[in-house]
């Protein structure tokens, strides 16, 4: 139970530490939808976003002004489109998308998820038309996310989607040059992708989940960058452990709140409640930054040594607490690490205290992965697949997940600046090894085994 101390800290995040809900995301599932003919398909998957996520926007605003906690994002997942739409082609696919997009626009959600594609052990017909078709599905759609999976634990690393998935980027990044290469921020690769993430661009509605169902993502890194000041300030000399302590019971708090909103949400849409991600997910604004939380904690600037061992420890602290404020924790949960979207991970990267490489090191113990990194236009599809190959080996060995939303911005070399706006952000571009040297390795093509430990039937 809490005490009178800590309802009043809650009182005081919704106050002075703008505390909210960071996302509510409505899964609608299209498997009723599939039909062989594009103009039935497409009416029908209309029609059923509409009709599901109707009252989804109003719904949220009037619960987050009944209890003070303001819903910033509501969006809506869909099955993935590559299993759905399976019988049709790339051109197809980029119609489908099309639909996908007014549909979001006609209930009003920032994004809808799910033009996605589970290949980790192979490409059918449909994943590889979704695939080809998401350069110009992206570029020519405002609000649709797309997601690829191309490797788990128990199937191992699909390289030959991986190459594929590096040729698509950069074919995206060129079609929407104009913008600094926008299509590629709402395009993640996974490995290990969970079934309910409510956060962009990796949410889709997994096969195995209900008809609709809503989850939700937290916020919370001002929170708990406030909750270590404020104990720092009373008693400098708290060590470590304390400080894991006082972020558990900071992230009970917060994730007790998100449920709270999550289920009224979903009782008066009528449908059931999912999961809790207990992502902390931050935002370009001042005082919404992880990389605070590092500074803090005593690390002056994110990417300098000892930053892997306090993102170890901020995310376990995170999950535990999350873990004993919910029975209904899923999705990614843990500290997101995006370059362009945190403020503080983008100034250190401008400042050259973080790169490339020690980002891909920080991931092995946070989620999701190397997350909105602006790269040189000229890096070469076969350098952005041993990027995302080297990140997938991750996931993979560690059985967790880990995803890359890689942006090779035309035109622009290492050291310059790209804008994607609002909840993107903007990042400094950052070096790549090898930027335009061959690399055989990814072009061998295969599937790389499933390590030892997926045999744990």
């Amino acid at each position: 139970m809490l005490s009178h101390s800590e309802i009043l800290s809650v009182l005081e995040m919704l106050r002075d530490e703008h505390l909210d809900l960071r996302t509510v995301t409505l899964g609608v599932s299209l498997l009723n939808c599939a039909s062989d003919d594009l103009k039935r398909f497409n009416d029908k998957i209309y029609d059923r976003i509409v009709h599901k996520a109707e009252h989804l926007v109003r719904t949220c605003d009037l619960i987050g002004e009944k209890y003070g906690i303001p819903v910033v994002n509501k969006r809506v997942s869909i099955s993935p489109i590559a299993v759905a739409a399976a019988p049709f082609s790339s051109e197809q696919m980029v119609a489908v998308a099309q639909t996908l997009d007014r549909a979001a626009h006609t209930v009003n959600v920032d994004f809808i998820g799910g033009f996605s594609a589970l290949v980790e052990k192979g490409i059918a017909a449909g994943d590889r038309a979704l695939i080809d078709a998401l350069p110009q599905a992206l570029t020519h759609t405002e609000r649709v996310c797309a997601s690829i999976n191309v490797a788990s634990t128990r199937a191992g690393i699909n390289m030959d989607a991986i190459l594929l998935m590096g040729r698509r980027i950069k074919e995206a990044a060129e079609m929407s040059a104009a913008k600094d290469g926008i299509a590629c921020a709402k395009l993640c690769v996974f490995a290990n992708i969970p079934q309910d993430i409510p956060f962009m661009a990796g949410a889709y509605l997994g096969i195995g989940e209900p008809d609709a169902v809503i989850n939700v993502g937290v916020s919370g890194p001002g929170v708990v960058k406030k909750a270590i000041d404020r104990a720092l300030e009373g008693s400098p000399a708290l060590d470590l452990q304390q400080l894991s302590e006082l972020i558990k019971r900071t992230a009970y708090k917060v994730t007790r709140a998100g449920e709270l909103i999550g289920r009224e949400v979903a009782e008066r849409l009528g449908v059931p409640f999912g999961v809790v991600d207990l992502s902390l997910a931050p935002t370009p604004n001042v005082g919404d930054s992880v990389g605070e939380i590092f500074q803090s904690l005593g690390i002056v600037n994110i990417g300098m040594p000892g930053s892997t061992a306090a993102l170890a420890l901020l995310n376990d602290a995170v999950k535990k607490g999350g873990a004993f404020a919910s029975s209904n924790v899923g999705g990614l949960s843990g500290a997101f690490i995006p370059v362009s979207e945190d403020l503080n991970i983008s100034e250190s990267a401008r400042a050259g205290h973080l790169c490339l490489e020690k980002l891909e090191a920080m991931t092995s113990v946070c989620s999701v992965g190397l997350d909105m990194v602006a790269l040189p236009g000229d890096t070469s599809a076969e350098t952005l697949a041993a990027i995302i190959a080297d990140e997938m080996a991750i996931g993979v060995i560690n059985r967790k997940t880990t995803a890359a939303r890689l942006i090779p911005v035309p035109g622009k070399r290492a050291g310059d600046n790209a804008y994607f706006g609002g909840l993107l952000g903007e990042s400094v571009i950052m070096p790549v090894n090898n930027a335009s040297g061959a690399n055989l390795f990814v072009k061998r093509g295969g599937l790389i085994p499933s390590p030892i430990q997926s045999l744990t039937n």
